[in-house]
């Protein structure tokens, strides 16, 4: 008999139907992987199991250790022994460790709190992950991955014998993704199950018994992992075989596009330091350029000061196209109307608008072009949004769809549909794939590839080293705010790449 099982789940929405007939079962002591493209229904089905969308709001069954149960909150959920870990943390930033783990089942004597409960409590918490830290100090001053940490200690306070994790590694560093999951691995042998989802095909393969796909809504396969590869598994996704999922572009480089010499840029909170030093490097036509280091490195200062985007003081030159060499750009306007766009790293913050429609975001750096007498024209506007929402092949309803309703792959295609409207010479991107699916992650590579094979320079940052590696001509590696490699596509290996990102300069 299963720990949990879900039978024929069903969940309409206004006009959409999100979840048709999904079936899913968990063992005892099991890590579930639970796979399927930006909109497939995951998190849905995930609401429903752990009391976000109650009881009687959908159709189908769900079953805990045989017998029938009906969720109508997250308590409900929680007191049956599931915990949902989801990628925006539930933590009180301001509370200590021990204060949060304890939140909403505070031990109560006398009518007060029993901080002696709340820290014996704690110190059990915190031993059953692992997690070395003073019980007394704010969550804030923790890094992401020790609240990570926290969180699933607070659900094994609370009893939980099983964990659904929502892309629990989306903002971790592999050191503190790696500690995730060994801790994962150390409570399914204590018997804890998990429900593991999460875009990284390689962490699913890593830590995941069985595999389950889910796709428009529908469960499609489950299998065992051993009898599973990447491949299949992204084709499962899809609904369609994906090959060749980095097509590096193949023509020889031309002309020169962008070229940097002596940048540096100080520390915006500690004057005198500097988080880049000394860089130089070039971009031709049709080039990809990959940027690779570690978390703090310099990556995201460097395309940002590039773009006249810093936050601090930035010295050095560049050219642009083969014109003169001349200082920074003061502002992002200057470096667009040189030629230079910029994917920003954190799209939703950074890139949209989020309650403005797909046509709206998409003419945010081009509406001038649009504007005459004081006057939008919109046929015009409208005609050009609409070849690029074509052409970057976006699901959704219209171009005047408000773009939160969006998926984060859907969401990436309008910020680089708005950019690609610049007409842009040089374009740099960001972290492009983080948090999107598979099947949006292989259409976002054959643009790239597209848009190099058409002469555009392509600067590359990325955390995922196959992506990094898979995609670029050649990979400048920083550390510590320094150049320390510049391998050309054959020696750019994942051994390479790490030996010059760990370098001490």
């Amino acid at each position: 008999m299963a720990l949990l099982e879900l039978r024929s789940i069903t969940k309409e929405f206004p006009g959409v139907r999100a979840l048709d007939g999904v079936s899913f079962d968990l063992e005892e002591g099991e890590v579930h992987g639970l796979c399927g493209e930006n909109g497939a229904g995951k998190s849905t089905l995930i609401k429903i199991l752990c009391g976000f969308y109650p009881s009687g709001t959908y159709g189908g069954e769900i079953l805990l250790r045989g017998q029938t149960v009906h969720f109508r909150t997250l308590k409900a959920a929680e007191a049956h022994g599931i915990a949902l870990i989801a990628q925006e943390l539930a933590l009180v930033p301001e509370l200590s460790v021990a204060e949060n783990l304890v939140l909403g089942h505070e031990p109560v004597r006398r009518g007060l709190i029993d901080w002696d409960a709340v820290a014996a409590n704690a110190q059990t918490a915190l031993a059953r992950v692992g997690l070395d830290v003073d019980p007394e100090r704010p969550v804030k001053e923790l890094g992401i991955g020790q609240q990570q940490m926290v969180e699933i200690a607070k659900a094994l306070s609370k009893d939980a014998r099983i964990l659904v994790l929502d892309e629990p590694t989306a903002a971790l560093t592999d050191t503190d993704a790696q500690r995730l999951l060994a801790v994962i691995g150390e409570l399914r042998a204590r018997g804890v199950s998990s429900i593991y989802i999460s875009h990284r095909l390689e962490e699913v393969f890593q830590i995941a018994d069985r595999v389950t796909v889910l796709r428009d809504g529908r469960s499609v396969a489950t299998h065992r992992t051993v009898e599973l590869t990447t491949d299949k598994v992204i084709s499962m996704m899809v609904g369609r075989e994906v090959t060749n999922l980095y097509p590096r572009p193949t023509q020889a480089a031309g002309a020169l596009l962008l070229k940097v010499e002596g940048w540096s840029v100080e520390d915006p909170v500690n004057p005198g330091r500097h988080v880049l030093r000394d860089i130089g490097f070039e971009v031709r036509q049709g080039e990809v350029l990959g940027i690779g280091g570690l978390m703090g490195a310099g990556r995201t200062a460097l395309v940002s000061s590039l773009f006249g985007a810093a936050r601090s003081r930035v010295t050095g030159r560049l050219s642009v196209g083969g014109g003169p060499a001349r200082g920074p750009f003061k502002s992002p306007g200057e470096a667009i109307a040189a030629g230079l766009a910029l994917v920003s790293e954190d799209r939703k913050r950074y890139g949209l608008v989020l309650e403005a429609s797909i046509a709206e975001n998409m003419t945010l750096a081009t509406l001038p072009r649009f504007t005459h007498r004081g006057l939008l024209d919109h046929h015009s506007r409208e005609a050009q949004v609409k070849a690029q929402f074509d052409a970057l092949r976006i699901r959704a309803p219209g171009m005047f769809a408000i773009v939160n309703q969006l998926s984060g792959g859907n969401q990436q295609k309008v910020v680089l549909g708005k950019w690609l409207m610049s007409n842009p010479r040089v374009l740099f991107l960001d972290e492009p794939t983080r948090g999107i699916d598979v099947g949006a992650k292989a259409e976002i590579y054959q643009l790239i590839s597209t848009l190099a094979q058409r002469g555009l320079g392509v600067v590359l940052v990325s955390s995922d080293l196959p992506e990094l590696l898979g995609m670029s001509h050649r990979v400048l590696v920083l550390s510590l705010g320094r150049a320390t490699a510049d391998l050309a596509a054959d020696g750019a290996t994942p051994e390479t790449v790490m030996a010059a990102a760990t370098m001490k300069v």
